[in-house]
């Protein structure tokens, strides 16, 4: 049973962020952040995508269960956002949906190794991520304009929208090497953090708004 945070206002019980949804988000960073700790000097992260990690030391596991908490925390933070009052069948609950449904997709579509032809769990792997780094920055830009209007919610939006095209762009150098150098992996983990932050954001803007009479 879910628990959820209440705040009283003039008489009105409104419900606001609970506290599965940020400590979803919280505990997913955990296994990825040991992941970056443990694989120091084993994998690149200039040059090596998260993705990557799948063949370090139980890596399949921890990033699984990175991408799945974070995917669950997401769709929390949706479910929040529909009884706020956001439209259940708007394209912000289409957007914000189709990133945790991609996260769930690109775990269980893992990657390609670098320099292995591309299979169908690495066609699906890529499609998935491409189609939530798309997503959950749209989402938060549509919800900065007709939902909650917030200069932090915009601002992160915009720079996560800007950092997943340079991310996807980065990936020339992947397809035809030698054309420069190989940093889809920094690109990638800027974007986390730029995604990361656009979540923590949207789930301080919903408390906002509920406390806001």
């Amino acid at each position: 049973m879910k628990i959820f945070l209440v705040v009283e206002i003039r008489g009105e019980s409104r419900t606001a962020v609970s506290p599965p949804v940020v400590g979803g988000l919280v505990l997913s960073l955990f296994p990825i952040v040991y992941l970056h700790v443990a694989s120091v000097g084993e994998l690149s992260p200039i040059a090596r995508t998260i993705s990557d990690y799948i063949f370090v030391d139980h890596g399949s596991g921890l990033l699984a269960a990175t991408s799945l908490t974070l995917a669950a925390a997401s769709a929390g933070l949706l479910v929040t956002l529909i009884r706020a009052g956001l439209p259940r069948r708007g394209p912000v609950a289409v957007l914000m949906g189709l990133w945790s449904a991609g996260l769930a997709v690109a775990t269980v579509f893992p990657t390609d190794p670098i320099g292995a032809p591309t299979s169908f769990s690495g066609a699906v792997h890529r499609y998935a991520g491409a189609v939530m780094f798309a997503s959950l920055p749209l989402a938060g830009w549509l919800i900065s304009r007709t939902f909650i209007p917030s200069t932090t919610l915009r601002r992160f939006s915009i720079a996560a929208a800007i950092t997943s095209v340079a991310f996807m762009l980065s990936h020339v150098s992947v397809l035809f090497p030698g054309s420069g150098a190989v940093v889809l992996g920094l690109f990638e983990r800027v974007l986390f953090a730029l995604l990361y932050g656009l979540l923590f954001a949207l789930a301080s803007a919903v408390l906002r708004r509920e406390e806001t009479p």
